[in-house]
């Protein structure tokens, strides 16, 4: 019987960062020495590049606090840093403060280490631009009677660093969607690890992360955070959001919250939010879908891009279902 003759199959190079290849367990003889019972705080902010996407800072800064650990972010001190590295400050005067606002367990570093999510002061301590929490948070404390519990939707897209959806053939595009969707399969779906490797990072750190799934474009992902009241929406939002940066860049890949990172007749990505107060979820309560059978209700607002600023969002929710506000301008609320 003649047989062809077996042709060795093309290695095909994946797009990762030079940084994923270094040896990891070099690393993890450092990570493995002792603290003497001090505590690292990574601090984590939002910078100024405007718009409706910013992106988000951290730095490990020489905050190794005694013991005993903090417990909240009252325990973790304010910090300084020059705002015209990040857009938000002239070179002149580029001092600005980060604000402890929220905190979690460190899932890089372990216990007892955290991450603290900050609001971002000027050099006056007035709230910088793109310090969005700080009239979403006037807002939550107004309507804190209503009791308002909300629910995001995340979606993103993987990429290689070349810019190339993680996983697409280098020059061509997959088959056509349709199978991806929750999909199965080593065809169906790429980044499998990096999904489940933030979830546990996620589940680690105390981020109320509920669900995540494969979407309909291949490479694209979502997960779900929620139910949260509140401004825990958009503290809990935020800092998914960078644990799930800071995985990828273990993995050497970048996550891209573009709402429409292919062109063409590819899906594009949004971040549907949910929402209801306590009115809401009584008996007789407003519906959506399902749970119009049990007489209890939600809205779903499905126009949010995955790259809006949930603090903007769930504030424009609460201003105009519970506060009333009507048109575009919207109101100052004096500090109380």
């Amino acid at each position: 019987m003649w047989h062809s003759p077996v042709r060795p199959r093309r290695a095909v190079a994946m797009s990762v960062s030079h940084s994923s290849r270094l040896n990891k367990l070099v690393r993890e003889q450092y990570m493995r020495l002792p603290q003497d019972g001090r505590v690292q705080v990574t601090y984590v902010w939002i910078d100024g590049s405007g718009g409706t996407w910013h992106n988000l800072y951290a730095g490990l800064f020489p905050t190794s606090l005694p013991p005993p650990s903090p417990s909240c972010p009252a325990d973790v001190p304010e910090w300084n840093f020059d705002g015209s590295s990040t857009a938000q400050a002239e070179g002149s005067n580029s001092d600005m403060f980060l604000v402890p606002v929220c905190m979690f367990r460190d899932p890089f570093c372990l216990d007892p280490n955290k991450l603290v999510l900050c609001e971002v002061l000027k050099y006056n301590r007035k709230p910088a631009e793109t310090n969005l929490r700080h009239t979403c948070k006037k807002v939550m404390d107004l309507v804190k009677d209503s009791h308002p519990w909300f629910g995001m939707e995340q979606e993103y897209t993987l990429l290689g660093i070349n810019g190339h959806p993680y996983g697409w053939p280098d020059n061509g595009f997959p088959g056509p969607q349709g199978p991806y969707y929750c999909g199965v399969g080593a065809d169906k779906v790429y980044g499998r690890d990096i999904v489940e490797s933030h979830y546990k990072a996620c589940l680690y750190a105390g981020v109320k992360i509920c669900g995540t799934n494969a979407e309909v474009m291949p490479s694209q992902w979502e997960f779900q955070v929620g139910p949260c009241e509140g401004i825990e929406m958009g503290d809990h939002l935020w800092m998914a959001r960078f644990i799930l940066h800071r995985v990828c860049e273990d993995f050497g890949v970048v996550a891209t919250l573009d709402p429409k990172p292919m062109t063409g007749n590819w899906n594009g990505a949004g971040c549907h939010t949910n929402y209801s107060t306590e009115e809401m979820r009584r008996e007789g309560g407003l519906n959506r879908g399902e749970v119009g059978r049990d007489g209890y209700g939600y809205f779903e607002d499905r126009r949010p891009a995955a790259n809006c600023d949930p603090y903007a969002v769930t504030e424009a929710i609460m201003r105009t279902t519970v506060l009333n506000e009507t048109g575009v301008e919207t109101k100052d609320y004096a500090e109380h």
